[in-house]
Parts: structure tokens; sequence; C-alpha cells
């Protein structure tokens, strides 16, 4: 439960993190008029959303399997992370139009020392949330915590960029504006369809990764009475993956002993690989 409790704060952290940002970004762009802020407004904007669905999506996870639900409601994560990236490419599109209308057409920019302060606060406490929801998503291999934690640095180099254009325009170059606008839009598109893809792999019963499979074959191999291993399958459960497949051992042996042996390689494979969550094992007599 401590992986829940943790995403759950982080979830909470990420959405008040936010609304503050939004609250001085939006204000300031307003007045100023500067594309790129109401670009990186609308950036924070979309954390909200991506932290709510967050601690919605964890919360759901969070409940343990039941009749109707026997493995439990993990790819809950999976859902929320894919609606997620799919209300962040909608929106973007919004402001990538107006960014270009800007970025062609213009428009009146009045510069202000208080878009730099935003950016420099901006910049200060997404960084911080990104350290945080980063550890948490090493720690428990959350896809909605990693999304998270994704979004956070990219909103630091966003905010670097929206920086790097208020400076410019001390000088004139104003049309600068319009073009980090433009790459906040694309950025935040590529950042969802990377979301998105993640998110469908495993609602499309993604195999489990090869490194992953390696392990469980290195644990297989430690077994002298196993001779062939075949029909390896895997399918997701949440964040975790259930994984089954044949053993084949010496048929003089007793039905009670070879099926020790798969109870035992069973327990070893779930206590030694933290993405395994349920394994079930066929045992088959071997006629050489």
């Amino acid at each position: 439960m401590d992986r829940f409790k943790s995403i759950k704060k982080a979830s909470i952290l990420g959405i008040l993190g936010n609304v503050f940002l939004v609250i001085i970004k939006g204000t300031v762009g307003f007045f100023t008029n500067s594309q790129a802020m109401l670009a990186d407004t609308f950036n924070s904007a979309t954390d909200i959303f991506s932290s709510l669905m967050t601690y919605v999506g964890n919360k759901i996870a969070s409940i343990p399997n039941d009749e109707d639900h026997n493995l439990g409601h993990g790819k809950a994560e999976y859902i929320y992370s894919m609606l997620i990236s799919i209300v962040m490419i909608f929106m973007s599109l919004f402001i990538l139009k107006d960014a270009f209308l800007f970025l062609f057409f213009g428009s009146h920019y009045v510069f202000s020392f208080w878009l730099v302060v935003v950016c420099i606060v901006t910049i200060l406490i997404k960084f911080l949330l990104f350290v945080y929801t980063n550890r948490l998503a090493c720690r428990y291999n959350n896809l909605l915590i990693r999304a998270n934690s994704k979004d956070h640095i990219c909103d630091c180099v966003v905010t670097f960029c929206n920086l790097l254009s208020c400076l410019l325009a001390l000088n004139g170059y104003y049309f600068f504006d319009g073009l980090v606008g433009v790459f906040i839009s694309l950025w935040i598109i590529v950042t969802a369809f990377r979301i998105f893809k993640e998110s469908y792999d495993v609602l499309m019963d993604k195999s489990i990764s090869d490194v992953t499979k390696r392990s469980v074959y290195e644990i297989i191999e430690c077994y002298d009475e196993i001779v062939m291993v075949s029909d390896f399958k895997s399918t997701p459960v949440g964040y975790r993956y259930q994984i089954s497949f044949t053993i084949y051992v010496d048929g003089n042996l007793s039905t009670f002993d070879s099926h020790e042996i798969a109870d035992r390689l069973e327990r070893e494979i779930c206590s030694s690989i933290e993405e395994i969550y349920l394994v079930v094992i066929h045992v088959n007599p071997f006629r050489s």
C-alpha cells in the first residue's frame, strides 16, 4: 500500500503546484499577451488534469481483486494515462494554432520583468517535482507517475525556452515568442504520443520485456530437474505481469515430486522479480 499512498501524495503535490503556476503564468501572460507564456500556462493547466487523473487512476488501481475483477484493477493506471495523453494532444493543437497566428500575423506583446520572474519560479518548482516523482517512478515502476515525472522535466526545458524568448524580447526579437509557443505545443504533442503508445501497449497485452524474460530463464536454468521449457506467455496485470509456461521433467518422477519442483520455481520467480505478479507452471513428463 506504500506504493499507492506515495503516488497519491505526489499527485496532490502536482495539483497544488500547478494550480499556483497557472495563476501566476496566466496573470502575467494575459497582461503581456506573450504567446509563449500563454502556451506555458496551458501546459500547466494540462498538468493539473494529469495530476488529477493520476490521483483517480491510482485510487482505482489500488482496489484489490474481487469476484468481478480476479486480477485486480491495475490497468486503471494505463486507461487514465491514455486519457491524459489524448486530452494533451487535442488541447495543444489549439495552442499551436494561436502560436502560428502570432508568428505569421503578429500581435501586441508587452515585455515585463515579471515574465522572467515567473519563468524562474516555474523552473525551480518543476525541477523539485521532477526529482520527487522520478524517484517514485523508479521505485514503483508506475506509468502514471512516470508520465508525470517526464512532464515535469519537459516543463523545465519548455519554460527555459520561454525565459530565453523573454530575454530576447528585450532586444526587440518578439517573433521568438511565437516560435517558443509553437515549440511548446509540439513538445506536448510528442510527449503525449509517447504516453499514449506505452499505455496502448499494456492495454493490448504487450509481452514482458526481453530483460525480464531472460531473468526468468536464468532462474529456471538453476533447476537441474527441468529438462526443457516451452509455451512461455505473459499478460500485463496493472504495472506487473502474469506469466505461464510449461516445464518438462523426468517422467519417472512422482506427480508430487514434479509438482513440488514447479511450486518451488513459482515462489522463487515471484520473490526474485518485482515485475512478476503471478506464475502458472504446467508440468509435462519428458520422454527421451
